[in-house]
C-alpha cells in the first residue's frame, strides 16, 4: 500500500493529477445521487451545474460527505493533517445536454493565499467521453496561472476560459466509475464537453486547503469554509449544521434514515 501511495504521489507530481479507485462504497454514492435529485427538487431555479457554494455549509449530508475520513485521508497525503473545506460543487450534466466547461485552471478563480489547494473530483455517476468526462492536459500544472477571457459566444458553465491556446491532441479523458476519486492541481488545464449520451454525468468537486492557506475573500467566514480535521489555522469557519427532519435530506446516520 505504501508503494502504491508513493507511485500515486509521483504521478501527481509529474502529471498534475492522479486517480484513486473505489474510494467510497456504493451505499454512500447512492445517497449522493439521491442528494443531487433532492437538491434539484428543492432548488428548481438552479441547473444541475449550479449546485454548490452557498448551499454547502447548511446541508448536513453535504458536510458528512466532504468530511468522510476516506476523502480526508487522501487530502492529507497532499496537504498535511490540518484540513479545511474551501468549496464544493456538484456538476451534474443531464442526458443529451449539460453545458461544456471550457479549458481553464481552477486557481485563476480562487481567493486563496498561498494557492495551496487540491480538488478531489468524486464520481457520483460513471464518467466517460460520451457523457462529458473531465479532460486534462498532463503536465500543464507547471505553468503559471493564466489570465481569463470571457466567452459568451458558446454556452458554458464558467462563462470564461484561460487565455491560452490549448493543444487538445495532448488531452487525456478521465474515465471514472462511481466512487472513484480524481485529484488535481489548481494550475492544471482541464475542461469537459457537453453530455451527448442518454446517461447523466454527475461529479462532486471538493476543494480542500491546509488550514495555513488563507481565504482572502471579504466574506468571513467564507460561505462554504469548514474546519474538517486538525488545527484551525488562518481562517474563520462556518459552524456544522444540525440535521432537522423534514428540512434536510435523510441519510444513514442522520437520525432520519437507517
Amino acid at each position: 500500500m505504501i508503494k502504491e501511495v508513493g507511485q500515486t504521489l509521483q504521478d501527481y507530481d509529474r502529471d498534475g493529477y492522479t486517480i484513486f479507485r473505489n474510494v467510497l462504497d456504493p451505499g454512500l454514492i447512492a445517497e449522493a445521487s439521491d442528494h443531487v435529485a433532492w437538491l434539484q427538487a428543492k432548488h428548481p431555479d438552479l441547473n444541475g451545474e449550479d449546485l454548490g457554494t452557498e448551499l454547502v455549509a447548511g446541508d448536513p449530508f453535504w458536510v458528512r460527505l466532504v468530511g468522510d475520513d476516506r476523502l480526508l485521508d487522501i487530502a492529507e497525503l497532499f496537504l498535511g493533517p490540518d484540513l479545511a473545506l474551501f468549496a464544493s460543487h456538484y456538476i451534474s450534466k443531464p442526458p443529451f445536454s449539460g453545458k461544456a466547461v471550457l479549458w481553464h485552471q481552477d486557481g485563476a478563480y480562487w481567493p486563496l493565499e498561498p494557492m495551496r489547494v487540491i480538488t478531489l473530483w468524486l464520481a457520483v455517476d460513471e464518467s466517460t467521453p460520451e457523457n462529458g468526462c473531465m479532460r486534462v492536459i498532463p503536465g500543464s500544472h507547471r505553468e503559471a496561472l493564466h489570465e481569463l477571457r470571457q466567452r459568451d459566444d458558446v454556452e458554458n458553465v464558467l462563462g470564461s476560459e484561460s487565455a491560452v491556446t490549448v493543444d487538445e491532441s495532448q488531452a487525456v479523458d478521465l474515465v471514472l466509475s462511481p466512487g472513484d476519486v480524481e485529484v488535481h492541481h489548481p494550475n492544471i488545464l482541464h475542461a469537459s464537453n457537453p453530455n451527448h449520451s442518454p446517461k447523466r454525468r454527475c461529479g462532486l468537486t471538493i476543494r480542500y486547503i491546509p488550514t495555513s492557506t488563507r481565504i482572502t475573500s471579504d466574506e468571513q467566514p467564507f460561505v462554504s469554509a469548514l474546519l474538517l480535521r486538525g488545527r484551525p489555522g488562518a481562517n474563520v469557519y462556518q459552524p456544522f449544521p444540525t440535521y432537522i427532519e423534514g428540512e434536510h435530506l435523510p441519510f444513514s446516520g442522520s437520525g432520519g434514515r437507517g
